[in-house]
């Protein structure tokens, strides 16, 4: 049910004219929201060229991480999960380790890493997985995310339930050869994870503090974390919209904030080339999605790339027409929140897209 009263429109239109889009996109917003086509929006805040065209903040009940926060008016200081938007924060954090050396190179076996279960180094095929296929999540291990996450079955609630989340993700059966199939994985990103805290020595939160938060001016973030303490690297995370928008247009800048590099470029160049076909129809990089989009402004298929997150969460991105666009929402443990965020997208933003900035 959406308990929604309606979006509340930031005066952007003359901004938005300014840098090519249709001044009404606000209102196109609202309508879209009004009709029923787009329920369960919490906030929609895109920008081109680093000024925001689109703003807009709602209502609905909200949770946690699971825990249910009940009924929330979001506005651009509220903390809201990423949930797998987490993943390609992770991506950026690793690329910041790897340059400087705190972390191993991605053809390195996994469990070279894990020496404490070395019982499961005893099938040969186990140590052929190495970290590249843990990102793009070509493990070829079993692991099922599609049931709903209020199911104990599903194997990343199952991961978390587990006496040593690692060993459980480690000894999944073996179902395929690495690097040939897509599954999507939360284990896969535990595991990298782990890789992070232990090179760095440092926690998610410290690590992500010291090296992307704190040098982009983003003061306020939560890490969730589970029973055992370690901090969820696959879903945890909870920014505010701005800020969340902020590290995309870092990433649009190619690794740069106000003259200063926070990622390398070499990363982001690997980490956001399509890599491997998903089963949804889109391809994968180093936990991010890729994608086309019809443009009419620019001539027709536009490559994308975007963070997903369960609920209909989005951080998403186009190079070529220099925008980042962020979608928070309350639609969570839904098969069908994909729909609302994909139409903000490409039909409200991308479609109402005129001309070059």
């Amino acid at each position: 049910m959406n308990f929604q009263n309606g979006l509340s429109l930031s005066p952007h239109a003359l901004i938005a004219e300014e840098r090519g889009f249709d001044p009404m996109i606000g209102r196109k917003l609202q309508a879209g929201e009004e009709a029923g086509l787009l329920p369960f929006l919490h906030c929609v805040l895109a920008e081109r060229g680093g000024q925001t065209v689109l703003e807009s903040y709602g209502k609905g009940t909200d949770e946690n991480w699971g825990r249910p926060l009940g009924e929330v008016a979001f506005d651009a200081g509220t903390l809201h999960d990423l949930r797998s938007v987490s993943k390609s924060i992770v991506s950026l954090l690793y690329g910041i380790a790897l340059e400087r050396g705190d972390v191993p190179r991605l053809d390195t076996p996994i469990l070279d890493l894990f020496p404490d279960y070395q019982d499961l180094a005893r099938e040969p095929e186990r140590k052929l997985r190495t970290i590249e296929h843990a990102f793009t999540m070509t493990l070829g291990m079993e692991w099922d995310e599609a049931r709903p996450y209020t199911d104990p079955e599903n194997s990343e609630i199952a991961m978390e339930m587990a006496p040593d989340r690692f060993r459980y993700v480690l000894e999944r059966p073996l179902v395929a050869e690495p690097g040939t199939r897509w599954v999507y994985s939360g284990g896969a990103t535990a595991l990298i994870g782990e890789i992070l805290q232990r090179g760095t020595g440092k926690t998610l939160p410290d690590f992500a503090n010291e090296t992307l938060f704190r040098p982009l001016g983003i003061n306020r973030f939560e890490w969730n974390a589970g029973k055992d303490g370690t901090h969820s690297p696959a879903s945890g995370l909870r920014l505010t919209a701005p800020d969340l928008l902020k590290i995309g247009r870092m990433v649009l800048n190619n690794g740069v904030y106000e003259g200063r590099r926070v990622i390398p470029e070499a990363w982001l160049n690997a980490s956001l080339r399509p890599v491997v076909a998903t089963s949804e129809g889109l391809d994968y990089g180093y936990f991010w999605f890729c994608g086309q989009a019809p443009v009419a402004a620019l001539g027709g298929p536009t490559p994308w790339f975007a963070g997903f997150g369960n609920g209909g969460q989005r951080l998403f991105l186009c190079p070529k027409a220099d925008i980042a666009a962020v979608v928070f929402s309350g639609n969570y443990n839904n098969w069908m929140a994909w729909i609302p965020p994909t139409r903000v997208w490409s039909e409200i933003i991308l479609a109402n897209l005129r001309k070059a900035a």
